[in-house]
């Protein structure tokens, strides 16, 4: 069994706009229950670029397909921003290439054992046994859900 960075399969993630999305940013805490009357006043704008990205030049954006991951809140159709430049750690939810293709999953890595891990009990765990080569991509930083 091997841990390697691949090369671009056939099908590239999306590459990211370099230009700045601000949005205002609200200095109180929002609460689950009544709104606030200052909700009309903002207190400064923040570029999402800078908070959703540390490193531009390794950050991708991928688009999820299957339901593997919605046991922690990654469905169909959302948007995971991923990272290349980070080193994958135990229990990090990674990019991975696994027979040429991608595939989104909890990285388990302990006492030499190595596994994909699905956070939908409708699948099983892919266990990466000797000889074989899992290609971790990239670690997902952040999920785009959108809420309706």
């Amino acid at each position: 069994m091997s841990l390697s960075t691949p090369h671009f399969p056939d099908s590239e993630p999306l590459g990211l706009d370099s230009s700045a999305l601000t949005l205002d940013l609200c200095a109180w805490p929002i609460l689950a229950g009544f709104p606030s009357p200052a909700a009309d006043h903002t207190r400064k704008r923040i570029d999402l670029n800078e908070h959703l990205i540390h490193n531009k030049e390794a950050t991708f954006l991928f688009r999820v397909k299957g339901d593997s991951m919605i046991g922690v809140g990654i469905y169909q159709g959302d948007m995971l921003v991923v990272d290349r430049s980070l080193e994958a750690k135990h229990n990090d939810i990674v990019i991975a290439v696994l027979n040429n293709e991608f595939t989104v999953k909890r990285l388990y890595r302990r006492g030499g054992v190595v596994k994909l891990i699905p956070e939908n009990n409708l699948y099983t765990p892919i266990i990466i046994k000797n000889g074989e080569e899992l290609s971790v991509w990239g670690v997902v930083t952040y999920n785009l859900h959108k809420l309706n």
